[in-house]
């Protein structure tokens, strides 16, 4: 019932730690407040200690971040990749639930120059018969389709972009690029 930066919620969660130091929910509730003050030393100390004493719950969450906050590629791809490694089940989504966590290990991938390797993840994701894909999905699809030069399915992505939401300017300013390009072709 505390606000995360209180001195009171703080010291409940250095009380739970006491009591019992192996709770990996409470290093990374901790973790969060400094995650948002911009103490990412103490952020990542804490996330750290909540991943060694519990990685299935706590990787993702680190992984995200990396990716989200410090585009750290290298270690989001390794903490997905290692919850991956740990899981029977799928691995979910990023905090934010916009970004199944396999796309965000090809966005990834993409911000290292490896395009190709992204759009495998990706369309391995979307080919899954239980997947729903996510509101951005097909959007960094068709981009990379377009980057790789393969501009027939770039639009072909886009389009399905903007039939599964419509109220992007993203896909519809891509698809702009490709047709204004072809038409200078």
């Amino acid at each position: 019932g505390y606000y995360q930066f209180s001195k009171e919620y703080q010291t409940a969660l250095d009380e739970a730690i006491a009591i019992d130091p192996g709770f990996a929910f409470a290093y990374e509730a901790k973790s969060t407040a400094y995650l948002k003050s911009g103490d990412f030393v103490s952020w990542i100390r804490l996330m750290d200690k909540a991943v060694a004493l519990n990685p299935k719950e706590h990787l993702s969450y680190r992984g995200w971040c990396r990716y989200q906050f410090f585009r750290d590629y290298e270690g989001a791809i390794r903490d997905i990749e290692k919850l991956d490694s740990l899981s029977k089940y799928d691995i979910g989504h990023s905090v934010n639930a916009h970004y199944h966590l396999h796309v965000a290990r090809a966005l990834c991938y993409k911000a290292l120059g490896q395009k190709k390797k992204a759009i495998d993840i990706i369309e391995s994701q979307l080919a899954l018969s239980d997947y729903d894909p996510g509101l951005f999905d097909y959007l960094h699809l068709g981009v990379l389709k377009m980057e790789t030069g393969d501009d027939d399915q770039a639009i072909e992505y886009l389009k399905k972009s903007i039939r599964l939401n419509d109220y992007f300017a993203e896909p519809y300013y891509y698809l702009g690029l490709i047709y204004k390009n072809k038409a200078l072709s």
